[in-house]
């Protein structure tokens, strides 16, 4: 029984400190949108993951952007882990 207590309570903090890190992440992702839509381009979170990995959607002028993977690892992906050291990877969807 005090496994299960156990599990449960652990299963709960890692949601919550899901939660916390996708907020975060919403947050940063807020702060970029003008930048990249001042450009023609946007951004939209679709996940992140326990392990850190945050999947993006580029949307507008980014997503037909040659240089859209050089913004996504020196922009994006840069600005996230920056604010968010939990922050591993940015990738695109």
């Amino acid at each position: 029984m005090r496994m299960l207590i156990l599990a449960k309570r652990t299963h709960n903090i890692v949601i919550g400190v899901l939660k916390t890190m996708k907020t975060q992440v919403e947050d940063a992702i807020k702060e970029i949108q003008p930048h990249l839509r001042a450009d023609g381009g946007d951004i939209e979170l679709i996940d992140v993951d326990d392990e850190g990995i945050v999947k993006v959607r580029l949307k507008g002028a980014c997503a037909g952007c040659p240089m859209s993977q050089m913004t996504l690892k020196l922009g994006v992906e840069r600005y996230l882990k920056q604010k968010i050291p939990e922050v591993k990877k940015v990738v695109t969807v």
